[in-house]
């Protein structure tokens, strides 16, 4: 690769990295929005039915009586997704006994491409209990629309693939009972993701 070609490969990838900030700090401003507007009672996430890594249906039942950890992205993502399920898993480690309490689940927001398979070898890699769920793309889009998530197909040039996903990047922190209870915005420190956890477990 050329040294001009270098150059506007990092520019991209800044840019793309910007962009994914801007658009969580516009998320985080519509969900705690939304927070005030319902007296300290956030409307974010709900039911849903999706798809597990092992081509089980799941929903939302499935994860009563256990905290969720939950971030949307995608398998392709280069960087803020495998860091974020990295941060999620380093929080969970540092948690000790409690932190098998926690469910972290990792839901697609490309289910063109994020097929049970493809799932199922990506949640490996982070966290032996890391859940991955993908769907129709009308339920992945009703999950995200519940969470006030953004996610768009955009070209790629600088990639082999057809496309890749702008979205928005944030983890969710779920009660027991389904109830949302706080987020966490990009570059969270693990060692400060699991003391917010502990604080309210």
């Amino acid at each position: 690769m050329t040294r001009n070609g270098i150059i506007a490969l990092v520019a991209g990838v800044a840019v793309a990295i910007a962009a994914g900030i801007w658009i969580s700090d516009l998320v985080i401003s519509k969900v705690e929005t939304r927070q005030a507007q319902d007296n300290g009672a956030a409307r974010v996430g709900g039911p849903f039915t999706l798809v597990n890594e092992q081509g089980e249906t799941v929903t939302e039942a499935d994860f009563r009586g256990r905290y969720m950890l939950i971030y949307f992205g995608f398998t392709f993502c280069p960087d803020v997704c495998p860091t974020e399920l990295q941060v999620i898993s380093s929080a969970i480690e540092a948690l000790g006994p409690r932190g098998a309490d926690i469910a972290p689940v990792f839901i697609t927001i490309d289910p063109e491409r994020d097929t049970p398979e493809v799932m199922a070898r990506y949640v490996a890699l982070f966290h032996p209990r890391l859940t991955g769920l993908t769907g129709t793309p009308e339920q992945i889009a009703a999950t995200a629309k519940a969470w006030h998530v953004f996610y768009r197909k955009a070209e790629d040039e600088s990639s082999s693939a057809d496309y890749t996903m702008d979205h928005s990047s944030i983890v969710f922190l779920m009660g027991p009972e389904g109830e949302y209870l706080k987020l966490f915005a990009p570059g969270t420190s693990p060692d400060k993701m699991a003391e917010d956890i502990a604080a309210v477990m």
